[in-house]
């Protein structure tokens, strides 16, 4: 059972839909032997377990607090279930495992934040917008990704990293705008702010409902509007103020 729940949270923290949790926990039960029910949210994972014993059945509950996208931990732990049921492992090596896969390091800060900034790029030249558009989009990228890693830190709120982050995006636009006015304020703003909407939350979102977990597919769903609506904000109060002064 706490190996099975170890690899659920861990899919659960890095973003995989919620069969895929549900799936793992089942397949990690049956490779030793266990018969598993499981019910999984955004927000928390109930496990219970009855084994060829005779024992009562054993249950657990493990709260989901935090959640990011890490395609690349997804991926270790289907490939550790997958391993598990082909050579079944020690409770000791399967959990030391995890905890490996649980602490495996990002890719290095320098690569996600210049990624961050290529990203904007090539978002505002796939909006149409000119080579010097797309440079003040990754200048702005680097800036707002940067700034929302430091607000992360801070222990405020989601929502209110998103809306300042939003609101630093707007005013940078504004400001490239009022320094060169032949750049276009709207495809410099809509690259910049493409690393922040939730795309792959809300593909998750319709990929639950397939599959019948609507609670969770409202859920994941709600979380992606709020995040969108929070960016949406804070850009529009900055180009708001922005275009009032000019």
């Amino acid at each position: 059972m706490e190996i099975a729940l170890k690899a659920g949270e861990i899919l659960l923290r890095s973003g995989a839909e919620i069969y895929r949790v549900e799936d793992t926990i089942r397949w990690i039960c049956s490779s030793y032997n266990t018969e598993c029910e499981s019910f999984v949210l955004p927000t928390g994972i109930f496990i219970s377990i009855k084994d060829n014993t005779g024992l009562e059945p054993l249950t657990a509950v493990k709260r989901i607090r935090q959640r990011t996208v890490d395609l690349h931990r997804i991926d270790m732990v289907n490939s550790f279930s997958r391993r598990l049921h082909l050579n079944l492992i020690s409770y000791n090596e399967a959990i030391d495992e995890l905890n490996k896969i649980q602490r495996q390091e990002q890719y290095p800060f320098l690569l996600r934040l210049i990624t961050a900034g290529a990203a904007s790029f090539v978002f505002t030249l796939l909006f149409k917008g000119s080579v010097y558009e797309g440079l003040a989009s990754f200048l702005i990228g680097l800036i707002i990704f940067y700034s929302r890693e430091l607000f992360s830190k801070t222990g405020l709120f989601q929502f209110f990293e998103f809306l300042i982050s939003g609101l630093i995006a707007g005013a940078l636009a504004v400001l490239s705008v009022f320094l060169f006015s032949e750049l276009h304020l709207f495809k410099i703003i809509i690259g910049s702010i493409m690393i922040f909407l939730p795309g792959v939350a809300i593909t998750n979102s319709i990929k639950d409902a397939l599959y019948g977990d609507m609670v969770a597919s409202i859920s994941r769903l709600g979380e992606a509007l709020f995040t969108a609506i929070a960016v949406g904000a804070g850009v529009g109060v900055a180009v708001s103020l922005g275009l009032g002064w000019r």
